[in-house]
């Protein structure tokens, strides 16, 4: 059986429907950097989605090929996620204001994937997809000590949780650490293509530090 980072991990991907806190490891991901409204139809950040996959599937697939990655298991691809940020708007994000969203789009990569393996797989995803793939990046993160929690239903309806989070953060002792470094970030656990926006399903996760 496939190794599933959701159910392995689900101290991570599956968090319950209230806040908890939770300390992110080092990984490593494939990401693509660009700005723009989500639910642009052929926006930017649509149109990055299918190189982040197209890279995703590349290296999930490579054992059938032959570039062989040492230590390789089969897995299935982590879920999409997504760091979001607006200048001027530090700690906070106006969902009514989607054109001036600014995101990196990452999907995890397994450990045993090495920046040369990255680097085949951009070259191998090029020739085999005809596509321009130079925007897709390894991108190493340290995320570090996080509130989090599952939200459930449409994304503007986030604050609701989001706030959820910030009085669950300061009844422990801390306080929110959005910077230039550390991001609002979003997993998606449902494909908005294929379920009712009521059966959303996302895990939000804010960056936070110990009051002093």
């Amino acid at each position: 059986m496939a190794f599933d980072y959701k159910k392995e991990y689900k101290e991570f991907y599956m968090p319950k429907n209230k806040p908890s806190i939770v300390e992110i490891p080092r990984m490593n991901y494939i990401a693509v950097r660009g700005i723009g409204n989500p639910n642009e139809e052929n926006g930017d950040y649509q149109n990055t989605i299918g190189l982040l996959y197209g890279v995703a599937y590349t290296i999930k697939m490579s054992y059938k090929g032959t570039h062989k990655i040492d230590g390789f298991f089969e897995y299935v691809v982590p879920p999409l996620e997504g760091f979001w940020w607006q200048d001027g708007m530090k700690g906070t994000i106006d969902y009514n204001n989607k054109n001036a969203m600014h995101f990196i789009s990452i999907i995890r990569l397994p450990d045993f994937v090495t920046k040369e393996d990255f680097d085949w797989s951009i070259q191998e995803a090029t020739k085999k997809k005809k596509q321009d793939f130079s925007r897709v990046e390894f991108l190493t993160y340290d995320e570090g000590v996080c509130v989090q929690c599952k939200h459930n239903g449409s994304y503007d309806d986030e604050p609701v949780t989001v706030d959820l989070m910030h009085e669950y953060m300061k009844e422990n002792g801390y306080e929110l650490d959005i910077t230039d470094t550390r991001f609002h970030h979003e997993i998606y656990l449902s494909d908005p293509r294929k379920c009712d926006v009521s059966k959303l399903k996302t895990v939000i996760r804010h960056p936070i530090k110990k009051i002093k």
